[in-house]
């Protein structure tokens, strides 16, 4: 083939592919958001071309790779050929992917994410091959890149998500062949309970729900703990807004969680296990109902393990999706099947948790670290991150960036390289305003502080948590005010209400916020010392209920408000006080729209859609808006296609 060749003159010279030339593999990215993309109808789409090209192939549903942006996501591996990732495999852009690839061996570059290698595979020799960038353009010879290049995955670090998106998460067997259950068989066969434990100790490894305890620690509390029934759960209640890393893992690698509680069960004498995982994430539940059934009948879970004395096995408790059972005792209290409520603390689970019994509770990508942990030892992972904070986080990024999805990267990263490079921006090239990180136990950083590292200490230092991982990017367009009061409203309708400060307190605040983001009529105007009382109020007020709520949930809702209040964003709060007014122009009970006349041009669909008739206007000519009859509802600004509506 010529050195450069017309899209034509390549599509007379097709491959060896087909039957009789091997079999193809397909790799169908089916997790939650790829099954929200199309990725059923890609999986359609994909047996109806193969049958019509008389094609034998293996199709496979796999999970979430993470870059969520491109789903539905298609991987295609031919006999000899290397695994090639494409998307979004839409289904106009699979038929020419199928269509260019399959029949003429030519790659559409535009839709190509990279060559992805397995588990310790080196990149092959010869990354060459027939690139075409778009349709009627020239295909020349170039270099395929590795997904692992891709601006997404640069960065990264995968240890947690290494298998998620590569393999059938409903097979133990691809599991077992990128080295699943290695470490299970090592810790019984060459380790006491307390050498894998002084592993974990060694690795730093801190618990990735939101409270940082250290592994290690929490798993001795637990082995010292008198008793021969104990018991290991799972916390699998994500319920953080903008969070999705527990589900993407238990969707796309059910065995990993497995394995690691497995390992933490021999570790603290544990014979039985709890998966609590919410109502709300039934493809997870499914999987790793799968899962588990699957590893029942291998040897790896049930009586006698691997042919060893050690036993244990694991069930689900599929909770109501209530906020608050993401703490540990309200957890305890829902598995016993009582209404999940927090108590106080201490007995600490690992003295007095599920019917009575020592627990020990990690969270879902805590127990996905393990197996690499104990297999290749807690200097290994403690070599990545930093000082104090060892090993990956994984993220779940989401809000207004240009490439969303679930992210792993070291310890120490910095926060504007996960936005500005990982997630490649703020999307439409808007302003960045402020990420809040920590879900509505967290606070938000403005751009100020972007070069955060991401551990423990500097993002406290910093008023914020890491939490379990939800990173929400706003743009200017964002109101401050509005979104901590969101957060807030969010933990109000979560409270358990047992806790007076949690219950009046919240609630209080939340009214307070409220108030600020609407105009006060004639008798409620406030003079500028009692706008500024009222900012007092709310900071004093959000101090007494985090120091005195009875759990986390509580102890943590002011977090958004105290962020944003005291540290970054006073002005913001200010000009809706003492000015009634929002810069950011969101909420719009503060505000006062007007049309401008050298850009209306008298369309008339802002009249009609106004449902207080307070525009009026002739065709053709200028509107105008009646500010006695318009409730500022924003209609008028957001069906106009010329930018004539203003708001002020």
């Amino acid at each position: 083939m010529e050195a450069t060749i017309g899209r034509e003159a390549a599509l007379q010279q097709p491959p060896e592919v087909g039957p009789g030339a091997g079999l193809a593999e397909f790799y169908v990215g089916s997790g939650t958001c790829g099954l929200a993309a199309g990725a059923d109808r890609a999986m359609s789409l994909l047996r109806e071309e193969l049958a019509a090209r008389g094609m034998d192939a293996v199709i496979k549903q796999v999970g979430c790779i993470g870059m969520c942006h491109w789903e539905p996501i298609v991987d295609i591996r031919l006999p000899g050929k290397p695994r090639l990732s494409f998307g979004p495999c839409t289904e106009r852009n699979l038929k020419r992917v199928l269509h260019e690839y399959l029949d003429y061996g030519i790659v559409p570059g535009d839709l190509l994410l990279g060559v992805v290698l397995d588990k310790g595979e080196a990149p092959p020799e010869n990354l060459e091959a027939m690139i075409q960038p778009a349709p009627d353009e020239q295909a020349a010879p170039g270099r395929l890149p590795l997904l692992s290049e891709h601006p997404m995955m640069r960065h990264q670090v995968r240890i947690v998500l290494q298998n998620c998106g590569l393999i059938d998460p409903g097979s133990l067997d691809e599991y077992i062949a990128r080295g699943g259950y290695q470490a299970l068989r090592k810790a019984l066969t060459e380790m006491t309970p307390e050498q894998v434990i002084e592993e974990v100790t060694i690795s730093g490894l801190r618990g990735r729900g939101g409270a940082g305890f250290p592994t290690g620690r929490k798993w001795a509390l637990a082995r010292q703990s008198p008793g021969t029934e104990k018991y290991m759960v799972c916390n699998a209640d994500e319920g953080d807004p903008g969070a999705f890393m527990d589900r993407s893992v238990l969707e796309g690698d059910p065995f990993r969680v497995l394995e690691g509680m497995t390992l933490g069960a021999y570790a603290v004498g544990a014979n039985h296990g709890y998966i609590y995982v919410r109502a709300e994430y039934p493809l997870a539940v499914e999987r790793i109902k799968r899962a588990i059934e699957l590893a029942r009948e291998a040897g790896y879970l049930g009586e006698h393990i691997l042919g060893t004395d050690f036993s244990f096995d694991i069930q689900i408790k599929i909770g109501a999706g209530a906020f608050v059972c993401g703490e540990e005792t309200a957890l305890i209290a829902s598995i016993e099947g009582r209404r999940g409520m927090p108590r106080p603390r201490p007995p600490y689970p690992a003295e007095r948790g599920v019917f009575g019994k020592p627990t020990n509770i990690n969270n879902v990508e805590t127990y996905a670290n393990v197996p690499d942990i104990v297999l290749k030892g807690g200097r290994w992972f403690a070599s990545i991150g930093t000082e104090n904070s060892k090993g990956t986080k994984v993220f779940a990024l989401s809000g207004k960036v240009r490439w969303p999805g679930l992210i792993e990267v070291p310890m120490g990263t910095p926060v504007r390289t996960i936005i500005e490079e990982i997630g490649g921006g703020v999307a439409d090239g808007r302003p960045f305003k402020a990420v809040q990180m920590g879900g509505p136990s967290g606070g938000c950083l403005p751009e100020s502080k972007l070069d955060t590292p991401v551990d423990y200490q500097s993002l406290v230092d910093a008023g914020v948590i890491m939490g379990s991982g939800g990173m929400v990017v706003m743009d200017d367009q964002n109101c401050m005010v509005d979104v901590a009061h969101f957060f807030l409203n969010f933990c109000r309708d979560e409270s358990c209400g047992q806790c007076t400060p949690c219950r009046v307190g919240v609630d209080r605040l939340c009214g307070m916020l409220e108030r600020m983001t609407h105009r006060p009529g004639p008798d409620a105007a406030m003079s500028r010392e009692e706008g500024e009382a009222l900012l007092e109020q709310v900071e004093t007020l959000a101090r007494t209920v985090q120091a005195a709520s009875l759990c986390g949930l509580g102890q943590t809702a002011p977090n958004p408000v105290l962020s944003t209040l005291r540290r970054y964003f006073m002005d913001e709060y200010r000009a809706h006080v003492l000015e009634h007014r929002c810069p950011a122009g969101q909420c719009t009970d503060l505000l006062v729209f007007s049309i401008d006349p050298d850009k209306c041009t008298g369309c008339g669909v802002c009249a009609r859609s106004c449902g207080q008739h307070a525009i009026s206007g002739s065709k053709g000519q200028p509107h105008q808006i009646d500010q006695e009859l318009c409730i500022r509802c924003g209609i008028c600004r957001r069906v106009c296609n010329f930018g004539a509506v203003t708001a002020a």
